[in-house]
């Protein structure tokens, strides 16, 4: 349920790629990709989303960074650095809040796509 909830919203956003809609669901995002994946590091953050949207959607650096920062900030999200080709690599994984509070916000997320399709188009209620 919560991986088609995921394609749902991701791939809607596509069409919203600037809006406030968008950078409001960035979070949720970065978070759901994380807990399906265990760990990640940004840039596959950004290729995950945008091989999910087929390309529509693309997570910028200056939008991301932040994000993880964020979310790293509040307890929701931990960092292991790992050195990689001589080089070393930042992976953020979800701690134990953070997976609750993943699960918190995509009830939220389901129920607000649910409400919206309602809304817009009643017909296609699920």
């Amino acid at each position: 349920m919560y991986k088609k909830l995921m394609y749902i919203c991701v791939s809607n956003l596509h069409q919203m790629k600037n809006s406030s809609l968008y950078k409001g669901s960035l979070n949720t995002i970065i978070m759901k990709l994380l807990e399906e994946k265990g760990r990640m590091y940004g840039y596959e953050i950004t290729q995950k989303v945008k091989a999910i949207t087929l390309g529509e959607l693309n997570i910028t650096e200056g939008a991301l960074y932040p994000a993880l920062h964020k979310l790293e900030a509040e307890g929701l999200l931990e960092v292991e650095v790992e050195k990689v080709d001589n080089r070393l690599r930042k992976y953020y994984k979800l701690t134990e809040k953070g997976n609750k509070e993943t699960v918190n916000r995509l009830a939220e997320l389901e129920e607000f796509i649910k409400n919206m399709q309602n809304i817009v188009n009643p017909k296609l209620s699920y």
